[in-house]
């Protein structure tokens, strides 16, 4: 039998469960973030097809948004352009909107295309420091959240910055957006992209 303590509710989840325009709310406002990544996908679908040294393969992959209401408990929508996943190689942009959190714009490669733009990257350090971008430390690729994760890359040496890129099978490179002001964000999200790209050839 559950514990009766773990299925009351508190006054405030009371007040918020017999609240509709609380959840309609939240519902409205996860269809404008959809609709800003949108705008956002729209504005990115043209820095890719003359670029030479992202292949064929990878430019004919349409961009995707995904949605989900449980990244640590909260709903998260993602944008991945360019997509190119494999169990080794990984090439990909991610723009993630995370509820209550921020935006925030990702590269990541592993594998082949690591390999691939490491010097790239290591050359482009001074850009990438000044452009406020943080580099993932953790052992896993797979987390999306910043806290003890990241490490900003104006606070490494090129050296320090040069170790990380090579000695881990992944890079990850992000920076976070703000939600407000709202406005700005899809210009935002889309200049950092802009740059992502710029660092790779």
């Amino acid at each position: 039998m559950n514990d009766p303590a773990k299925i009351t509710l508190s006054d405030f989840e009371m007040r918020l469960l017999t609240d509709k325009e609380w959840i309609l709310t939240k519902n409205a406002i996860v269809k404008k973030a959809f609709w800003l990544l949108e705008d956002v996908q729209q504005k990115i679908l043209t820095e890719l097809p003359d670029k030479d040294f992202i292949s064929p393969e990878i430019k004919r992959i349409s961009p995707k948004i995904s949605k989900g209401e449980n990244y640590l408990g909260l709903p998260w929508l993602m944008l991945d352009y360019p997509r190119f996943f494999t169990k080794h190689d990984v090439f990909a942009i991610r723009t993630f909107f995370w509820w209550g959190n921020f935006f925030s714009s990702t590269l990541h490669l592993s594998g082949t295309y690591k390999n691939q733009f490491l010097q790239n990257l290591v050359q482009a350090f001074a850009d990438i420091a000044k452009n406020n971008f943080s580099i993932c430390i953790h052992e896993e690729q797979w987390h999306h959240h910043l806290q003890k994760n990241y490490q900003p890359v104006d606070q490494l040496t090129h050296q320090q910055f040069e170790q990380l890129v090579k000695q881990k099978p992944f890079v990850k490179l992000t920076k976070t957006v703000a939600f407000s002001p709202w406005d700005a964000a899809a210009g935002l999200l889309s200049e950092n992209f802009k740059l992502l790209v710029s660092w790779l050839g």
